[in-house]
């Protein structure tokens, strides 16, 4: 960074002879600050990112497009003359004027948008008082980011009519009032505009250099001061709010991730890939939250401890893409108990109708907290406790269910993962030099050699993409779940720019460079990037047709593989014993009336997908509503008869280990509970509906049962790990 250090005391004095207009600059000047926070993160770029790319003229196409679909995404707004003026002016030098710290470009661009949003806003106006007839045949195209943009301004009026017609649309079948739709409507893009007005300077370079870091990879961000604040906030504990992790996407806030424990995970109604459409404080009238900047939609979610706050989502994952949910949260400090390992012990059946116990740990990340001087917090402390407890309790297998394990402490998922291996190799981590070093577990002894299943999904991310890999590597796990897990398998660093700068401007607040650095491998050399962990044996799921995992971002870093780590495979699971395991497997999904309702939601989810339009008729709409809301009647009424329910478990927490007369085990619900289900309460006045089961957890103890069964047939079950040759695959 020495090249960087002399160019920031060059223009030092520059930066010092125009601080005294800093406060009075016009609100979308780019200020004195910006040429030097441009040439910082582009020389960050070029020499410490993972990939070691130059920036180049592709790199300026790239940003270019980047930077229109930040506010755009859905190429609406822009019209390709505006398109492809942008083209030929920057199409082919963006990269270099950032070098020179030249961003007049955003500005220029952003107060096009600024234009064409305002010219947007007033066809609204005249749209929603016009009279729309909802009898026609005429449908919408919800998701235009693949079409390009409007042609002309003929086309562009014609594409917000029918978008103004579906929203209108929408609010009929919301049962909104008559005289209230169109104001509904209209107030939406009102707010949206007032609020990309209200952006500042910073806000647009924001904008603009993370356009610039996201030609890299999806997983690299600028972060301006006040961005960086809220991310700061994010990582501490005592943050009070719903515990939900957003990124901005096409002018709405998009659920990235959830934080275990925290409120949102807790109502299991909000799901990664949401996006929020409107907030609401208590009883309180909805605020659109659309074009709303991040920070200030982060401030109406945050709030005071047992307050609530309504959003109203659209469901990524739901059939009707006109589908509008809400739902009221109570914020609550996030802790970090919310997110420790837990434990139950389930009643299996084996091959021949014999009862067995096993166990389940809920392990939803991987964290560690080492400022406390007493026991410092260790998710693989944790765990081996609940291996403990279960152990003592006579379990036959363990089921470990990451399936919302979005990644954490990388050393806990290496330490982890040793209490079910020997020694040996547990991942690999290749910097951007191309050094690779070898993360090893180091202790001998297992606390656990049992058979073991490990539970994934399309959100297990990171860290416990790690440990599923490395189980699976050594043949010493059933890797069970959705097709694959999350598959980023790289590493970021936070850059603070401030320890670039010259002392004389320490009071400068240029923000921070979140830069990815590192990439991960399995010890078998394949990498978890982009592709994720693929089970041995895979479970129908709706999320295996939702664009939510690594691979479908823009520009995310590609699958490649280095030489493996030698190591010694066991052979606790053989590849006979996962076909036998598959084929038993296969046969309960087809009998499953769960695994039915699934296959039939991915039927029609592929086919709304493949058609990507929405019809604006009404009375089609209502029939189509009509037949969703029979078709959840209907399986409410068919789990009742078959008497679903939970299965029957019994907690095992880190408290009631630690101190069993103050915390005992928790009964979640009995056998004599089970049969119950689906009665009303007593003196109740309807016939309760029994929850949703658990389909895929049952079917993973299930296929833990036949591994159990197997593995006693060889005599391997409780029999301690075996070493093999060393193996090279």
């Amino acid at each position: 960074m020495k090249g960087l250090r002399k160019a920031l005391l060059i223009a030092a004095a520059l930066l010092q002879l125009q601080s005294s207009f800093w406060l009075s600059a016009a609100p979308l000047d780019p200020g004195p600050g910006s040429p030097i926070v441009a040439q910082m993160v582009a020389r960050i770029l070029e020499q410490n990112h993972y990939n070691h790319r130059p920036l180049d003229e592709k790199t300026s196409h790239e940003m270019l497009k980047n930077y229109l679909e930040a506010f755009d995404y859905n190429h609406m707004i822009f019209e390709q003359a505006d398109v492809k003026e942008f083209e030929a002016r920057y199409g082919r030098t963006l990269a270099d004027k950032i070098k020179e710290g030249d961003v007049s470009a955003a500005f220029d661009i952003f107060d096009r948008f600024l234009q064409r949003l305002g010219e947007r806003q007033a066809l609204v106006q005249k749209l929603t008082a016009a009279t729309n007839s909802f009898d026609t045949d005429e449908s919408f195209v919800v998701d235009r980011h693949e079409l390009p943009w409007p042609a002309s301004r003929k086309e562009a009026e014609n594409i917000w009519r029918l978008r103004i017609k579906y929203e209108l649309l929408q609010e009929r079948l919301n049962k909104t009032k008559p005289e209230e739709q169109a104001k509904t409507v209209n107030l939406r893009y009102e707010r949206m505009l007032r609020s990309y007005k209200e952006f500042d300077g910073n806000d647009v370079l924001q904008a603009y250099l993370t356009a610039l870091t996201h030609t890299y990879d999806p997983h690299s961000d600028y972060m301006a001061a006040t961005q960086m604040e809220n991310f700061n906030i994010s990582m501490r504990l005592s943050l009070v709010g719903i515990g939900a992790v957003l990124r901005s996407e096409d002018g709405y806030a998009k659920i990235v991730s959830l934080v275990p424990g925290g409120p949102a995970d807790k109502s299991k109604k909000l799901e990664p890939n949401d996006k929020i459409e409107a907030i609401a404080q208590g009883d309180g009238p909805f605020v659109e939250a659309v074009g709303m900047k991040l920070d200030r939609l982060v401030q109406l979610i945050r709030g005071e401890k047992g307050t609530t706050v309504r959003l109203r989502i659209i469901p990524a994952d739901a059939i009707d893409p006109g589908i509008r949910e809400e739902l009221a949260l109570v914020r609550d400090e996030i802790k970090l108990t919310d997110q420790e390992a837990k434990a139950k012990i389930i009643e299996a059946s084996l091959k021949g109708g014999a009862k067995v116990k096993v166990g389940v740990i809920d392990l939803p990340s991987f964290y560690a907290d080492m400022k406390s001087v007493i026991e410092p917090k260790s998710t693989t402390r944790d765990v081996e406790k609940l291996i403990g407890a279960l152990k003592k309790s006579g379990v036959a297998g363990i089921v470990l269910d990451l399936r919302r394990n979005g990644g954490g402490s990388l050393s806990e998922s290496v330490a982890l993962t040793g209490l079910f291996i020997p020694e040996g190799p547990v991942v690999q981590v290749r910097d951007a030099r191309g050094i690779v070093r070898i993360l090893r577990d180091s202790d001998p002894s297992l606390a656990y050699g049992g058979p073991l299943v490990v539970l994934t999904s399309r959100a297990s991310a990171s860290a416990s993409e790690i440990l599923a890999a490395n189980l699976q590597d050594f043949g010493r796990a059933v890797v069970v779940g959705e097709k694959s897990t999350f598959g980023k398998g790289t590493v970021q660093s936070i850059i603070e720019l401030s320890q670039y700068l010259p002392g004389a401007l320490r009071n400068f607040k240029p923000g921070a460079v979140k830069l990815t650095i590192q990439k991960f491998y399995r010890i078998s050399g394949g990498s978890t990037q982009n592709r994720g962990v693929i089970p041995d044996i895979s479970l129908p799921s709706l999320s295996d047709y939702v664009d939510a995992t690594e691979s479908s971002l823009d520009h995310a870093m590609p699958y490649d593989e280095i030489e493996p780590s030698p190591y010694q495979r066991l052979d606790h699971v053989t590849p006979e014993k996962i076909k036998e395991l598959s084929r038993a497997s296969a046969e309960r999904v087809k009998d499953s009336p769960e695994f039915a309702y699934v296959q039939e939601d991915v039927e029609r989810f592929k086919k709304q997908k493949e058609e990507k339009i929405i019809s604006l008729n009404e009375k089609k709409r209502l029939a189509e509503r009509d037949a969703d809301e029979a078709r959840s009647i209907a399986r409410k009424k068919e789990r009742a008869a078959r008497k679903a329910a939970p299965l029957a478990a019994m907690e095992i927490n880190l408290q009631s280990i630690d101190n069993p007369a103050a915390a005992p085990a928790v009964v979640i619900s009995t056998a004599a509970e089970a049969a119950q289900a689906g009665t009303s309460k007593e003196g109740g006045e309807y016939e309760k509906a029994p929850p949703t089961p658990d389909f895929v957890l049952e079917e993973s103890v299930n296929i833990l049962a036949d591994l159990i069964s197997v593995s006693s047939a060889d005599g391997q079950a409780h029999s301690p790990l075996r070493r093999r040759e060393t193996y090279i695959p």
